[in-house]
């Protein structure tokens, strides 16, 4: 009879067993949504208190110490999870409330017992070692890029966008180096070769805006106001020092002030800082107080071209942007990453409008955006402008094209609906309200809706919740004598997916002899008849969204390409060019050898630089990625004398130097490859055409692809080079381009090696010179190994170099042996994160339309 006790003790024990597991809070590696959940809802008041100690050497660890505090509402039954994606045996003392613990590491998070814990205020302090993973560390400088969850690399946190803190930081750094934070420096104390720095707490930021970069940086302030903007920098050419500092200055002070003006809400940080990093792996970040930019954008000689202007005030314009439109108000969730950078775009265009300009605006617009948001947009991987996310550690693959430039098209037509008295006090509104806090997509549509009478949330559930976009149509009829437009009926529908309609405003321009009529269309349906166009006589040719507001794949009036380079209007002609090169991509109007002929003879006569670096583009993209190497071979000599001839007609320098650069693109004749070598051997360009040090770089990268002397150019060219950050970068890229195909087997097999990939830019320039269409087929035989590798470079890589990744690789291939190691990749991986396949559909679209396309 013993044996009914027996069990009746082994179901108490079961039950309290449960129970204790009950406690448990399951974790997963990265940061889930629902843990982020779980914390926001438990901590408040948190601050950072941070130590590093960073030696001189990359190689040497750096030491650190921090404590976290924090206000706490969360259960004793529950532990609490600290994100540290590292070796845990970098953890060498954890301290909870005063009491040293035992070390608990699952799943990359540092557990922390809930009966360590007390509701109100705790402290927990760590000693530990760095992780190096996001501190960037080169060989006398490092920058901390911890966007969009690698804080948790570097130091233990809650890694997650709605948890702000102030951070308080103190740096030990060798005595020669200097160094910038989020906050402003306090004092500096030198001891023993060594110097520590204390820096002012920050303002209350998420855990990817902390942030701060040490090493050998020149140093230029500027009193501004009622204090001081700091600007970092390692450039050493004295040309491009003395005609950029001051324009830095001078346009960093004037958006910061367009965007008080515009919100209506002073600069909201403590303090001004800049840093210009060498291979920065993106444009920018906007860490408030140490700004994040690309040098190469910033230090321009003073014969910098109107693209390269535009660029360096576009990129301090964003930048600066997000100081409201991210910073001061954050978004909850990584889902929403693209609303802080539409914003940053949108106004960044806004801020660098030249006042009654308005043509030259419109031109920047359409030329910045339409084709990098069509290059996403019209493939098989196309996403949409908000996507959902379950876990930060996805949280990269989100970044692309789309959030970049389709979305400030999104949010120009949203202007135009709405009207922009009604959006900006919509907008002003939204910042007032969630600053220092965050906020999502449909709190800004909440507010945004009640300045009008449009249903944001259907309009909403196309353009922003759904990818790709429309393909247009048109019919019209005339009467007997064909003299009148009797009839015009437009149409749109999806270029894939289910059936739906973007409604937007675009126009319709009718061209006669010495003039233009031009209406205008809201259009919200599949199908429309447009009255108006009745009221016109036959034209000479129609061209729709010549004002390039619209969005989508438009018809073409095949009458217009006879007068394609008389349209007056220089932004109407940038507008035929993207539509004629879409149309292209889908097969419609003209087949690549049409379409590369008429842009070729049309060279000569554009006369408009932003204008004449698309056409540029695009012959160069048709020329390698959609002509067959037999047909490319017949069109080598004609495209070059068109090219080098158009550079001769041409009176403005910058034309004659964007001119220049397709030449040099595209070349393979003898006779080229002589007068470029001599060019770059005496280092004695064409008339009027200025090459600088970068310049003859490139040309140098060129020629190794094409002339047997390639190691020898490489070599003579490597010992011209003075910069030191750019003779780096120039060792990275060197073996891609070896004639020694046992060289680039080396170079491909050592990128397998994470820290064979830390300058993400260069290798990245150096993929693209592996696998040019020069080296093909030979440099297949990397491409399975490349897909295989993805998921690899997303884990250990910045946001966007995944998708460069792909791009560079793939970008320029035909091949059917190619396009079948794509498909067999993706029947064979089908468990393949759909983010990542997203990307390799992306990648390798202009592979699968060559295929399509070609004959």
């Amino acid at each position: 009879m013993k044996w009914i006790p027996v069990c009746f003790i082994l179901f108490l024990l079961g039950i309290i067993s449960c129970r204790e597991r009950s406690k448990e809070v399951v974790v997963s590696n990265g940061v889930s949504d629902t843990l982020a959940n779980i914390r926001r809802h438990a901590i408040t008041d948190l601050r950072y208190d941070l130590s590093f100690d960073i030696p001189e050497s990359k190689e040497t660890a750096i030491t650190a110490r921090e404590q976290l505090a924090f206000q706490y509402s969360g259960t004793s039954a529950t532990p609490l999870f600290l994100d540290f994606k590292e070796d845990p045996k970098k953890i060498k003392k954890i301290l909870v409330n005063g009491t040293e613990t035992l070390l608990q590491h699952r799943n990359e998070h540092i557990v922390i017992k809930g009966r360590l814990l007390k509701k109100g205020h705790n402290t927990i302090a760590i000693d530990f070692i760095a992780g190096d993973q996001a501190l960037n560390r080169r060989d006398d400088f490092l920058y901390t890029l911890f966007v969009p969850d690698r804080a948790r690399t570097a130091f233990p946190c809650f890694d997650q966008p709605d948890l702000k803190a102030v951070f308080n930081l103190s740096l030990v750094i060798p005595q020669h180096w200097t160094a910038i934070a989020n906050g402003q420096l306090r004092d500096s104390i030198i001891r023993n070769g060594r110097k520590t720095l204390h820096f002012a707490p920050s303002d209350k930021i998420s855990t990817y805006l902390f942030s701060f970069a040490a090493g050998k940086f020149h140093v230029a302030r500027e009193q501004w106001r009622n204090g001081t903007i700091e600007f970092l920098y390692r450039e050493t050419d004295p040309e491009k020092i003395s005609n950029s500092l001051t324009a830095v200055f001078d346009q960093y002070k004037k958006v910061i002030t367009f965007y008080e003006q515009w919100t209506g809400i002073p600069y909201p940080f403590q303090k001004h800082g800049l840093v210009a990093i060498p291979d920065f792996q993106f444009g920018g970040m906007e860490h408030p107080g140490a700004i994040l930019l690309q040098a190469s954008t910033l230090f321009l000689t003073k014969d910098a071209t109107e693209g390269q202007l535009n660029s360096r005030a576009q990129l301090l314009a964003h930048e600066a942007a997000h100081m409201w439109f991210g910073d001061l108000v954050t978004m909850s969730w990584f889902s929403d990453v693209w609303m802080k950078e539409v914003f940053a775009n949108f106004m960044a265009d806004k801020a660098t409008a030249t006042p009654g300009h308005e043509q030259g605006f419109s031109l920047k617009f359409l030329t910045d955006h339409l084709p990098p948001a069509y290059a996403v947009d019209r493939t098989t991987g196309a996403n949409p402008i908000r996507q959902p996310l379950e876990n930060l550690e996805k949280a990269g693959t989100l970044y692309g094209g789309i959030i970049y430039h389709k979305s400030p098209v999104m949010m120009r037509q949203l202007e135009e609906l709405m009207g922009a008295t009604a959006f900006q006090q919509g907008v002003q509104q939204y910042l007032k309200t969630y600053a220092f806090k965050n906020a999502s997509w449909p709190d800004l549509i909440r507010i945004l809706d009640t300045g009008t009478p449009a249903d944001l949330n259907a309009w909403n559930t196309v353009w922003v919740n759904e990818p790709g976009r429309p393909v247009f149509d048109y019919r019209a009829s005339y009467d007997t004598a064909g003299n009148q437009i009797t009839g015009f009926t437009l149409s749109q529908q999806p270029e894939f997916g289910r059936n739906r309609v973007w409604p937007q405003r675009l126009d319709i321009s009718f061209y006669y002899e010495g003039m233009v009529r031009t209406i205008t269309v809201s259009d919200s349906m599949a199908g429309q008849e447009v009255p108006r166009a009745t009221e016109r006589k036959r034209p000479l040719f129609i061209q729709f969204n010549a004002s390039g507001m619209g969005y989508g794949v438009w018809p073409v009036d095949t009458a217009m390409l006879p007068h394609l380079f008389t349209i007056e209007n220089y932004v109407s002609r940038a507008s035929a060019y993207i539509t004629l090169y879409e149309n292209m991509l889908n097969g419609r109007y003209n087949t690549p050898a049409q379409l590369l002929q008429l842009f070729a003879d049309g060279l000569h006569k554009e006369t408009v630089e932003l204008n004449m670096r698309l056409l540029t583009g695009y012959i160069s993209s048709i020329y390698w990625n959609f002509m067959p190497p037999q047909q490319r071979r017949q069109w080598t000599g004609r495209l070059e004398n068109s090219i080098w001839s158009a550079l001769q007609q041409q009176k403005n320098p910058n034309n004659k130097k964007i001119l220049f650069g397709c030449y040099q693109s595209v070349f393979e004749t003898e006779p080229a490859l002589a007068r470029l070598y001599a060019i770059w051997y005496s280092q004695d360009p064409p008339a009027d055409v200025v090459l600088k040090e970068e310049d003859y770089t490139n040309l140098a990268f060129a020629l190794a692809l094409r002339d047997q002397k390639s190691d020898s150019i490489l070599q003579q060219q490597l010992r011209r080079v003075k910069d030191p950050d750019r003779i780096q970068r120039f060792r990275i890229i060197m073996p891609a381009l070896s004639r020694g195909a046992a060289v680039r087997d080396a170079f491909f097999a050592g990128l397998k090696k994470r820290e064979n990939r830390s300058n993400e830019s260069a290798v990245g320039a150096a993929l693209g010179y592996l696998h040019h269409p020069l080296r093909q087929p030979a440099a297949e035989k990397y491409l399975e190994q490349t897909l295989e590798l993805l998921p690899e470079i997303q884990r250990t890589g910045d946001i966007f170099f995944p998708g460069n990744w792909i791009q560079s690789s793939f970008g320029s291939y035909q091949s059917a042996s190619a396009y079948e190691i794509v498909s067999r990749f993706l029947q064979t991986h089908p468990q393949v994160d759909p983010h990542l396949k997203a990307k390799i559909l992306q990648g390798t679209d202009n592979l699968r339309r060559a295929r399509m396309i070609t004959p």
